[in-house]
């Protein structure tokens, strides 16, 4: 049965008992529908345990080009999980836990330009810990199943949808889309991987309500 956190106080407990527990690295992988508060929970856990050196490594350094998308006619599906390279992704997670004496590099999406730029990010040697965040740590087709054994734990954001529906269109308006477009991508092709992302739920080891 999942643990249940109501706080990030009590998120951050946890981690500490996790570290505690162990001298190996902490891999955290935080997962949640489209506009679930992922990048603000995980900002807010890395602002508070910053003494151990904590590496944040988003998923979304893994989208495919815009370019590989056209070609592969899915432009319009971008963010579904069949639009990362997962295989990278598995394996930079399998890199996070076993070389900790070496600065590790990521890509990193940056969503202003809707691509990603390579080896943007690093994992230094000797962090203690790394969480990682995104839709599809969970999800079990395509590939993304291998990702499950390399976290140490998966914790799930529960949010109340029509908050999560209503950050996800004020977000596309900040990036570029007009209202209605940014309702459309929203209640459509969003809805469609909130779902997908739904389905595995009872896999967390950690819910996080109230966030």
């Amino acid at each position: 049965m999942s643990i249940v956190l109501k706080s990030i106080s009590e998120a951050i407990s946890r981690i500490e008992y996790l570290l505690d527990q162990s001298n190996d690295r902490v891999l955290i992988g935080v997962v949640g529908k489209p506009g679930a508060g992922k990048s603000t929970f995980t900002a807010e856990l890395i602002k508070n345990l910053s003494d151990v050196k904590p590496t944040l490594v988003p998923m979304d350094g893994y989208h495919l080009s815009n370019i590989q998308l056209a070609n592969l006619g899915l432009s319009d599906r971008k963010g579904a999980f069949n639009t990362f390279d997962v295989t990278g992704y598995v394996n930079l997670l399998r890199r996070i836990n076993s070389e900790s004496n070496t600065d590790i590099y990521f890509p990193v999406f940056h969503r202003e330009i809707e691509e990603s730029y390579a080896a943007d990010g690093v994992v230094k040697a000797g962090s203690r810990l790394v969480i990682t965040e995104g839709n599809y740590l969970l999800f079990d087709q395509g590939g993304w199943q291998a990702v499950k054994p390399e976290l140490t734990e998966a914790w799930f954001i529960k949010v109340d949808d029509q908050i999560r529906v209503d950050r996800l269109i004020k977000r596309h308006e900040l990036f570029g889309k007009d209202k209605q477009s940014a309702i459309l991508w929203a209640t459509g092709s969003d809805e469609i991987n909130a779902k997908a992302v739904e389905n595995n739920i009872a896999q967390a080891d950690v819910i996080i309500e109230g966030f």
